[in-house]
C-alpha cells in the first residue's frame, strides 16, 4: 500500500512540470506593401483576393515553424509565395522600369550572427529571396546586383526564367500611366509578353490602388532566432539603375537577436536609406522601446523627411508590431499561441 502511493505520488511529481510546461515559442508576420489602400478602391472581390494571399504566405511560414524549422526557412517560403503572386509587386508582380523591364531587389538577414545577403537589379532569377539567401550563405559578399547577380543564382541552381516570365498586363498599364505623365516615351512591349487582352486578368475591375512595391516577413523560431526578409519590384517607371531601400541592409531590412528585432520595411525607398530606418528601430528597441513604439516613432520621424510608408517588427518574445503613415498595408501574423490574421487598411484591429 505504501509502495503504491509512493509511486502514485511520484508519478504525480513527473506529470505536473510536463503538463505546465509551456510550448515551444514561435512567431510570424508578413506585409505586402503600404500605400493609399482604401477600401473605396478595392471591390469586394479584391479585397477576398489579398486577404486570401497574405493567409497562403502566413500558412506557408507557420508550417515550417510550428514543425521546428527555422526561420530563414519560413521567411524564404512566405516571400517566395508571394514573389508568385502577380497581386504584389515582387517577382512576377514587379513593376516595370522607364525601360520596360522587371528589375528585382530583395535581402535577408539572420539575427543570431548578423549575416545577410542582397540583390539588385535581377531579371531573370525565379526567386530573388532565394538568391538574397545564397549570397548570404554561400558567398563571400552581402550584395550582388544585375547580370551579376543573376549569374551567381544560377550558379548555384536557382530558378531561371525568361524575363517575360515577370509580364503583367496591369502593371505595363501603370508604365503607360506613368511614362505619359512625365513626357517620356513608352518602350517596346518586352519579347515574350502576352499580347495585350491576352493576359491574364486580375479580380475586375482594374486595380487603381497607389501601393508601394514591396513584400518582407520577419520571424522567431523555436530555436529564438530572428530572421528579416524583403523583395520588390522596385517603383514604376525608375530610371538608371535605381535601387531602393530593400537590398540596403539597414535601411529597408535588419534583424539582430542583439538588439532583440527584425524589420521589413515597405514605402518610398529613398527616404528610408537617409534616416537607416531599420536599423535605427533596432537601436530604439535596444535602449528599451517596446516594438510598436520604436516602429512608430522612427517611421514618423525618418518620413517627416518626405514620403509615406510602413514597417512590420518582431521583437525576442515574439510581439509583432505593425507601423505606418499610409492608409493601408496588407499585412498579417500567426503565432504558436495565436492564429493567423490580416489585415488591410490602417483602421483595421491589429495586425
Amino acid at each position: 500500500m505504501i509502495l503504491r502511493a509512493l509511486i502514485a505520488a511520484a508519478a504525480v511529481a513527473l506529470a505536473v512540470p510536463a503538463a505546465a510546461q509551456e510550448p515551444p515559442r514561435w512567431s510570424f508576420a508578413i506585409h505586402g506593401g503600404a500605400g493609399v489602400i482604401e477600401r473605396a478602391s478595392l471591390s469586394p472581390e479584391q479585397d477576398l483576393a489579398y486577404r486570401a494571399s497574405l493567409t497562403r504566405a502566413l500558412e506557408a511560414g507557420k508550417a515550417v515553424l510550428e514543425r521546428g524549422g527555422s526561420a530563414l526557412d519560413a521567411v524564404q517560403a512566405a516571400i517566395q509565395l508571394m514573389e508568385d503572386d502577380p497581386l504584389f509587386n515582387a517577382g512576377r508582380g514587379a513593376v516595370f522600369t522607364a525601360a520596360g523591364r522587371n528589375e528585382l531587389d530583395a535581402a535577408v538577414m539572420n539575427g543570431r550572427d548578423r549575416t545577410a545577403g542582397a540583390v539588385a537589379g535581377l531579371t531573370t532569377t525565379r526567386h530573388p529571396i532565394a538568391a538574397a539567401r545564397a549570397v548570404m550563405e554561400q558567398s563571400p559578399h552581402v550584395m550582388l546586383i544585375g547580370e551579376g547577380g543573376d549569374t551567381f543564382a544560377a550558379s548555384v541552381g536557382l530558378e531561371q526564367v525568361d524575363p517575360s516570365y515577370f509580364f503583367s498586363e496591369r502593371r505595363w498599364q501603370g508604365l503607360e500611366r506613368a511614362l505619359e505623365a512625365q513626357g517620356l516615351p513608352l518602350p517596346a512591349r518586352p519579347a515574350g509578353a502576352p499580347a495585350p487582352g491576352m493576359a491574364s486578368a486580375l479580380p475586375a475591375p482594374p486595380l487603381n490602388e497607389r501601393k508601394f512595391g514591396t513584400v518582407g516577413a520577419v520571424a522567431l523560431d523555436q530555436s529564438g532566432t530572428l530572421v528579416a526578409g524583403t523583395s520588390t519590384g522596385g517603383m514604376t517607371a525608375k530610371r538608371w539603375g535605381r535601387v531602393g531601400d530593400v537590398p540596403v541592409i539597414g535601411a529597408g531590412t535588419y534583424a539582430s537577436n542583439a538588439e532583440g528585432c527584425a524589420v521589413s520595411a515597405t514605402g518610398d525607398g529613398e527616404f528610408y536609406i537617409r534616416a537607416s530606418v531599420a536599423r535605427d528601430i533596432c537601436a530604439r528597441m535596444a535602449t528599451g522601446a517596446d516594438a510598436q513604439t520604436a516602429a512608430q516613432a522612427e517611421v514618423d520621424d525618418a518620413l517627416a523627411l518626405g514620403g509615406t510608408g510602413g514597417v512590420i517588427v518582431m521583437d525576442t518574445q515574439g510581439r509583432p508590431a505593425f507601423a505606418m503613415t499610409t492608409s493601408g498595408m496588407y499585412r498579417g501574423s500567426v503565432a504558436s499561441d495565436a492564429p493567423a490574421t490580416v489585415a488591410i487598411y490602417a483602421d483595421e484591429a491589429r495586425p
